[in-house]
């Protein structure tokens, strides 16, 4: 049997409650199984039965679109739960409450909830609850407590055996799927779909994003076998129509419903158009009915959607934008983005990536829209050394394209000049800027240090 955490005291600070999270086992190591989970939200009560249930899976996407979800469910005067990973900056946003994360003192209290049934599930498991599982345990009771009408649930990784997996959802989200997490997941889309696909239960709605015919094929297998129902983005659904604008972007959506047009998206990129559409689709088959939704409740909704680190600019002179992509799949849907919406010349890239990942394919995403990179490393010990990033690099963009920089502060600012000298003897009339990517915890670990000493935008 593994070592099994000691038994758990109340904890009085936040500090606390992430230090006994962090003495379980941590997210990346998986001991693929819901019996842990199974066990730990019996003794809780099965909290996760309280509320309906939105759960999304897929390789991008998810945080964007579940924010997109939360938002609509809240203009429709439903009270909501969010639950998210991995965190940005702090441990709190990973359950959120009315579109607020939880408060220090409400986080606390959540854990202390939970706190002495880990114990028991950890002396009767061949393995003790993880990182994960616990938090998961905690925003499933916490949103029983709340009490919410909707729970909004993100994966963490995969589907069938991903500890949110307890849920009986009501609409389960497919979105792109496309290959990371390889090692645990499989080698290719058809096999990652394969474990994607667990999430779709007997009875529910199936809203699936554009996917290539393999994945198509698995998942309308699985909706076939388990008796739910599905309906697919650009068969049932899409959007019809996209104009970048000041701040984002003009959509047009055809729902399942009805159409919706003219709506101001304050996020960039075709592939946030998309998410949009699914997640308006999602609330669509969620509510049920015949009739569309309210025109100027959707409009106000989608209006006041933010989400950190996707491409969002934190700091102008030069303009610092944050990106969370970490795979290939996810970079070029970025680059695109930036084409599209953005006329930054030069763009400066500070690159930290996870070392598990498909570094090379990350790199080659990236290199048409960069004019050089700056290779860093975030604090994981996860984390792909900048030298060795640098000397990736250097084979996809060439020796005099690429700086090493290992301290992120350090390499933010060497960006920065290289931007502001690269505008000064520039042609274009665009505006020198630095994106700041490769990993959410590069991105999150840059937002905290380049907005350290302001208010910080809403998480």
């Amino acid at each position: 049997m593994s070592e099994t955490p000691a038994a758990p005291r109340l904890a009085e600070s936040i500090a606390e409650v992430e230090d006994a999270l962090l003495s379980r086992w941590p997210e990346t190591r998986l001991e693929p199984s819901l019996d842990r989970i199974r066990a730990f939200t019996e003794l809780l009560g099965e909290p996760q039965h309280a509320y309906r249930v939105v759960h999304l899976t897929g390789t991008n996407g998810k945080t964007s679109t579940s924010r997109m979800v939360d938002a609509l469910l809240r203009a429709l005067d439903l009270r909501t739960g969010r639950f998210t990973s991995p965190h940005l900056e702090t441990i709190n946003e990973r359950i959120s409450v009315d579109g607020e994360p939880l408060e220090d003192e409400a986080f606390v209290r959540a854990f202390n909830d939970v706190a002495p049934y880990t114990h028991l599930v950890d002396e009767d498991q061949p393995h003790p609850l993880s990182f994960f599982e616990t938090v998961v345990g905690m925003a499933y009771a916490a949103f029983a407590d709340a009490p919410v009408d909707v729970a909004v649930v993100e994966v963490g990784m995969g589907g069938g055996w991903d500890a949110t997996n307890v849920v009986e959802a009501d609409v389960a989200v497919v979105l792109p799927v496309s290959v990371d997490h390889a090692k645990y997941l499989g080698a290719t889309p058809e096999a990652i779909a394969q474990e994607k696909a667990g999430i779709i239960k007997a009875g529910s709605v199936a809203v699936s994003a554009a996917q290539e015919p393999e994945v198509e094929a698995v998942l309308a297998a699985r909706v076939a076998e388990v008796g739910a129902s599905l309906v697919r983005e650009g068969v049932d659904f899409g959007v019809v129509s996209r104009t970048p604008a000041v701040g984002g972007q003009i959509v047009s959506i055809e729902g399942l419903r009805g159409r919706y047009d003219d709506l101001f998206l304050p996020l960039y990129g075709a592939h946030q158009a998309q998410n949009a559409a699914v997640a308006l689709a999602s609330v669509e088959a969620l509510v049920g009915g015949a009739e569309p939704l309210d025109a100027e409740l959707v409009a106000a909704a989608f209006a006041e959607v933010t989400s950190p680190a996707r491409l969002e600019i934190v700091r102008r002179s030069p303009t610092v934008v944050l990106d969370a992509a970490h795979n290939p799949h996810g970079a070029r849907a970025s680059a695109e983005a930036l084409d599209d919406s953005f006329t930054f010349d030069p763009l400066i890239g500070v690159l930290g990536v996870m070392a598990d990942k498909d570094v090379e394919g990350l790199l080659v995403a990236l290199e048409p829209v960069l004019a050089h990179v700056v290779a860093t490393q975030n604090s994981s010990d996860r984390s792909m050394s900048a030298a060795d990033l640098g000397a990736a690099a250097v084979e996809v963009f060439g020796e005099e394209r690429v700086t090493v920089v290992p301290r992120l502060l350090d390499a933010i600012d060497a960006a920065a000049t290289l931007a502001e000298a690269g505008e000064s003897v520039s042609a274009s009339i665009g505006a020198g800027a630095v994106l700041v990517t490769g990993s959410v915890v590069t991105a999150g670990e840059a937002r905290a240090l380049l907005t350290a000493g302001r208010r910080k935008d809403r998480l």
